[in-house]
């Protein structure tokens, strides 16, 4: 849960900032540093999404929900959907144009992705799956 409190917190903090030497560097117009939130109108709503999946999963293990699949499988595969979005648009595809460095919120968000992968991916290993005879699907 830890870390999907930080990686909707990391919405908020500076990702991206311009040059202010190059006046030919801005993103969306703006100079500056500028938030995720600000920048990615489709990607905050994903992150967030992402952020609410340990919340999610904590409901299922406090209400005891039986589940087809182990707990807390999901939650890893919705990190790792948010893992490779934040590296994607950080590493390969930063908005901008020119001079666009990455700042302090682009890491916790990919720290808070990492956190919330290693924990999920401990919850679902402390599920026992049952085991099927062969040939059944």
């Amino acid at each position: 849960m830890a870390g999907g409190a930080l990686l909707a917190l990391s919405l908020f903090l500076p990702w991206y900032a311009t040059d202010t030497s190059n006046s030919h560097s801005e993103i969306g117009g703006r100079t500056g540093s500028v938030s995720a939130w600000e920048v990615h109108p489709v990607l905050r709503w994903l992150l967030l999404a992402a952020a609410s999946a340990p919340f999610v999963l904590a409901w299922i293990i406090l209400r005891d929900h039986t589940l087809s699949w182990a707990r807390g499988e999901m939650t890893v595969v919705t990190s790792v959907a948010a893992f490779g979005l934040v590296a994607y648009n950080g590493f390969v595809d930063r908005p901008g144009e020119i001079a666009i460095s990455l700042q302090v919120g682009f890491f916790v968000a990919l720290f808070a992705t990492l956190v919330m992968i290693g924990a999920a991916a401990t919850r679902s290993s402390e599920s026992e799956r049952p085991r099927k005879p062969p040939g059944t699907i």
